[in-house]
């Protein structure tokens, strides 16, 4: 494998290196919020003054503080302060209950919570949950102490304080502490995921660049979230990598909302998930080729149906750049690219990484069968905070063990055959939900499909699948046998799926990723 971190100083502060590339850039606007835009010059100023006011605070190197923030100028902000003072910044979703925010505020011993003034409340209901008591400092307040208990004081003031803005940065190096991100807690309590500078630098370098093309000139918008790994790269790390402009979205990122922006602000690159093209392109209010002004687009989170990358195509004669990436690794690291796009696949490895599929005995597996995704490369994260035995298992020597399944093709390129746990054994071969869906969906009464497994009296697993009719089609027993002959044309025919049921939605996290766990517990409680 190629050593690319071997070119990087051993002293490195990602906020540092971005502020340094971006001198020449003080005019240019980095981001544009729904309140307004800030530019590169006023980036630099209010990075280095929440250094120095969150080190006047009395927070130290090294210590952590919870950013539980909405998609504003204040984000990167408060996050590169951070990373310039040597704090360490923890961004979580912000659409979490109050119970996750106690235990992330105990399990991180954060010294200080940083929010958005909207969620107020619900980080209150946290701290009458926990013995935790870290500083509160609310963004979005406009400095304004009107509405803010005692206790708590306006981000502004730290922008404020004294002394002045700081000039140097923490002399970190470039594998020490610098932020970390909570993994999904589908399996259990979220894990909190040790990143070093750098990684930040590595994900822009390795994908960003060569693989997205992003360029100074893009405006780039993002419906994944900063506080997660895929949007924390998607409008962060790769725009100010280049000196692009970044539209940032508070709301939810609805089909109306995203329509907005992308008709409004013209971005070049956006970046999705594939539940939201789905519901995009479902839409009447989809906006024509010519109203935007796209031209590349990306997804990750889950498997891009081949249907619905070739629909996007069509409408607005961009492709979507289909990947796997994940927390522990940062950003993508498979991926199709420009010019060699195919559509219900993954893609193939990033340069810079390396990707291994292995069996139960860890030995690799041939093209064509199925396998356990490893992956190896310079973005990888350091460990889980406080987990010795989950950080052993999964992160095994240079490898990372992913709990995906994937196929490879004959061609190099790796197709997503599920998690794990969500494996099924039908007549004792494997079966992958996600390529049961894919068939379930090219079928034009069929808008969204998940697929389970059930045990019968006998104890024989048998493939069930939940689907969302497309608008205007109406539930059958029909129809439930035409679904299950259409699988039989296509599939080997111990993949069809032996009941199907008709649901208004799927269960999905916030990033649009289906819970396949909760459509089991669901089987279960029906049983």
């Amino acid at each position: 494998m190629s050593q690319p971190d071997a070119a990087l100083p051993q002293r490195f502060n990602f906020a540092r290196h971005i502020l340094e590339i971006n001198t020449g850039r003080a005019g240019k606007t980095a981001y544009i919020d729904d309140n307004g835009q800030l530019s590169y010059g006023e980036l630099e100023q209010r990075v280095r003054r929440f250094a120095a006011g969150i080190l006047a605070a009395g927070i130290r190197r090294e210590e952590r503080i919870l950013l539980i923030m909405h998609d504003t100028v204040d984000m990167p902000v408060v996050f590169l302060g951070a990373l310039y003072a040597g704090v360490i910044p923890v961004p979580v979703n912000t659409l979490l209950p109050a119970d996750d925010y106690a235990y992330m505020m105990e399990h991180s011993g954060a010294r200080a919570v940083v929010f958005s003034k909207p969620l107020q409340s619900c980080v209150q209901e946290a701290l009458g949950k926990t013995d935790a008591r870290p500083q509160l400092i609310v963004a979005g307040s406009a400095g304004s102490v009107d509405g803010i208990p005692d206790g708590m004081q306006p981000l502004e003031n730290l922008f404020a304080a004294e002394p002045l803005p700081v000039t140097a940065c923490a002399n970190t190096s470039a594998d020490d502490f610098a932020f970390w991100l909570y993994s999904s807690g589908s399996t259990g309590r979220p894990k909190g995921t040790v990143h070093s500078h750098a990684n930040l630098f590595w994900t822009a370098e390795l994908y960003a660049k060569p693989i997205l093309g992003i360029r100074e000139d893009d405006v780039v918008f993002s419906a994944a979230k900063l506080f997660f790994a895929y949007g924390l790269g998607n409008g962060l790390t790769f725009p100010l990598s280049v000196g692009a402009t970044v539209v940032l979205m508070a709301e939810r990122p609805t089909p109306p909302a995203v329509f907005k922006r992308l008709v409004e602000h013209k971005p070049t690159i956006f970046y999705g998930v594939p539940t939201l093209y789905v519901a995009m392109l479902a839409s009447d209010a989809l906006p024509k080729k010519e109203d935007v002004a796209l031209r590349i687009c990306t997804s990750a989170g889950e498997a891009l149906p081949r249907e619905v990358g070739e629909k996007f195509r069509r409408h607005f004669g961009c492709d979507i750049l289909d990947g796997l990436g994940s927390t522990e690794m940062l950003h993508i690291f498979i991926s199709n690219r420009a010019g060699s796009v195919r559509y219900g696949t993954s893609g193939q490895p990033v340069p810079g990484y390396d990707v291994e599929l292995r069996d139960e005995s860890g030995q690799r597996v041939a093209p064509g069968e199925i396998g356990d995704l490893y992956i190896r490369g310079p973005s990888s994260a350091l460990l889980y905070w406080c987990n010795r035995e989950k950080s052993r298992s999964t992160f095994i020597g240079e490898w990372l063990r992913s709990g995906d399944k994937y196929v490879m093709d004959a061609d190099g390129y790796y197709c997503y055959s599920g998690r794990s746990d969500d494996m099924l054994k039908v007549s004792g071969q494997y079966v992958s939900p996600i390529e049961v869906e894919n068939v379930m969906i090219e079928h034009p009464a069929v808008l969204e499909c998940a697929v389970v497994g059930k045990n019968d009296a006998e104890g024989l697993t048998k493939t069930t699948a939940y689907v969302v009719l497309a608008k205007g089609q109406t539930e059958t027993p029909a129809l439930s046998e035409e679904l299950k002959g259409f699988v039989k044309g296509k599939l080997a025919p111990h993949k069809y799926p032996r009941d199907i049921l008709f649901v208004t939605e799927l269960p999905k996290t916030a990033t649009g990723k289906i819970q396949r766990f909760k459509l089991r517990a669901l089987q279960e409680a029906h049983a």
